[in-house]
């Protein structure tokens, strides 16, 4: 069963999932105009891989950001980057599906796994333990 703070985040992750998407897809459509689909891609999710770190830190797993945890963050990115990147290639390459919806539906195919991978980078496991104790007590 899930946990009730285990459930805050994945709702606070859903909520930024939806803020970073939409700066993605608005920077993907943007960038789109002057380079191909798949550069226009990477160059919007590195963009708004940053905001998505501070929003993750604040607001979903209501952590301090540190440098480490941001340079480690792209690692957490990485699920999400490569199955995105992927399913759109399949999407459009394959499957001839609108290069403006393509991006969309390969990008919800990612947030399971960059939830799980989101989460192990930026909790402290040693400040997380503590708390469970607490509780327990």
């Amino acid at each position: 069963m899930i946990g009730k703070s285990t459930l805050g985040r994945v709702i606070r992750f859903g909520l930024v999932g939806v803020v970073n998407t939409a700066v993605y897809y608005g920077l993907y459509l943007l960038f789109k105009l002057v380079l191909p689909y798949l550069a226009a891609h990477v160059l919007g999710f590195c963009l708004a891989m940053v905001g998505s770190y501070f929003l993750s830190c604040y607001f979903t797993f209501r952590t301090r950001p540190t440098w480490k945890k941001f340079l480690l963050f792209p690692l957490s990115n990485a699920t999400n980057f490569v199955i995105s990147t992927v399913g759109l290639y399949v999407l459009v390459g394959w499957f001839g599906m609108n290069q403006q919806v393509a991006p969309l539906v390969a990008a919800a195919a990612a947030i399971p796994l960059t939830f799980v991978v989101a989460q192990f980078v930026l909790i402290d496991r040693s400040v997380e333990v503590e708390v469970e104790r607490e509780l327990k007590s």
